[in-house]
């Protein structure tokens, strides 16, 4: 699994390019931008060169594209960090779609498994993931994943097509091995995730995960469901920041080494003129990434996930937050709320006191806002 500590965790983009076409990429890939072993060299300078004083070591992460595509130079890299900063305690870790994962390679990794990490995007059963991935189901060593890195998670993302199969496919997930199901994400863009099509369709398939993650206590829930309740019980209405680290904690380089506010700010997803724009933004008005409405009127605001890049993608804003979302992440809050209700019966001392009165709290103020508006939804 990833690191959980206090890491200095900054990111390099290795190549656009990217060997798979999934529905719900929002990317621009082509197989002629990527980042030279001299430019590489000189963001992890950069980066060895400002580890904050409070970091437990650095995780430097790779993305693309696909990052395997690049991998001498991931090797160079490894090489190069452990020559260059011998002393330094570092872990390697790359996203991967795992199709072009060949012996090869896994014998680089497994030879370096404590300190060189994938975790891989994967998004059920083969007929969801082929879908939504381009056929690209068969060409994964999944074994080899769970063999590797026993406690890793994975990445899920959601299209249309998903919803109807959701249970099946993170259950299936928690039976190939893997303890945690990291991202459940619905995938962003312009789809309009309000219709009520979609809620009808997702309703069922909560229902299937809150009985099996009851039954299966000692499992970590998905991260879709796996909400901090207290969190509302507990918001502090004077704490007003950003939640994502875009223009802060969120190093990232790409290909050519520029140091841009994040991993989705790149020239993948905005073209030039709009990225100047992102990129001049002053990120320290906090502010500007505060959208008040849901700030003062939502009570689901401190677990609602928000990526302020992409709803720029869509707002042409970071201040007013694209509502396309918020009805199913009510009825997401919604059985997050009977979830954990029904694992603090059947399991009270696993939670800290503070803690379930908190949750306990939250819970019943879920139900009173929501549950009367979805209540047709939520018939048997």
């Amino acid at each position: 699994m990833k690191e959980e500590n206090n890491r200095f965790a900054p990111t390099l983009c290795l190549t656009h390019f990217c060997n798979l076409d999934c529905i719900y990429c929002y990317q621009k890939h082509d197989s002629h931008n990527r980042m030279s072993f001299e430019t590489a060299k000189k963001c992890i300078d950069w980066i060895f060169a400002n580890v904050p004083k409070e970091s437990e070591g650095v995780e430097l992460d790779f993305i693309g594209g696909e990052p395997l595509v690049e991998f001498n130079l991931i090797k160079q890299i490894f090489e190069y960090v452990r020559t260059t900063y011998p002393n330094e305690d570092c872990i390697f870790y790359a996203t991967t779609n795992g199709t072009l994962l060949n012996e090869e390679m896994k014998e680089w990794f497994a030879q370096r498994k404590q300190c060189c990490v994938l975790g891989l995007s994967l998004d059920g059963k083969k007929e969801t993931h082929d879908h939504n991935r381009s056929n690209s189901f068969d060409k994964i060593d999944i074994d080899f994943f769970v063999r590797t890195w026993p406690h890793q998670g994975i990445k899920m993302t959601l299209s249309d097509y998903s919803l109807d199969h959701l249970a099946e496919n993170i259950i299936y997930c928690h039976e190939c091995g893997f303890e945690e199901i990291g991202g459940v994400n619905l995938f962003e863009g312009t789809f309009d995730w309000s219709d009520d099509k979609w809620i009808k369709k997702l309703v069922p398939q909560l229902k299937i995960l809150v009985d099996y993650y009851v039954e299966h206590d000692d499992l970590q829930v998905n991260q879709m469901l796996n909400k901090s309740l207290e969190m509302c019980a507990n918001f502090d209405k004077t704490d007003k920041r950003r939640w994502c680290g875009i223009g802060g904690g969120a190093i990232f380089f790409d290909v050519d080494g520029r140091k841009l506010p994040c991993t989705f700010c790149t020239p993948m997803t905005f073209d030039e003129e709009t990225l100047t724009k992102i990129v001049n933004t002053d990120f320290s008005k906090i502010d500007d990434f505060i959208d008040d409405e849901c700030f003062n009127s939502c009570y689901i605001y401190p677990v609602c996930p928000h990526c302020a890049a992409a709803n720029y993608l869509t707002e042409k804003t970071f201040k007013t937050r694209s509502k396309a979302k918020c009805r199913i992440q009510k009825i997401i809050s919604l059985f997050a709320a009977d979830l954990f209700a029904k694992r603090i019966v059947k399991n009270p001392d696993k939670f800290e006191e503070k803690q379930k009165y908190m949750m306990i709290t939250a819970i019943q103020k879920i139900r009173e806002l929501y549950l009367s508006e979805f209540e047709e939804y939520l018939k048997d």
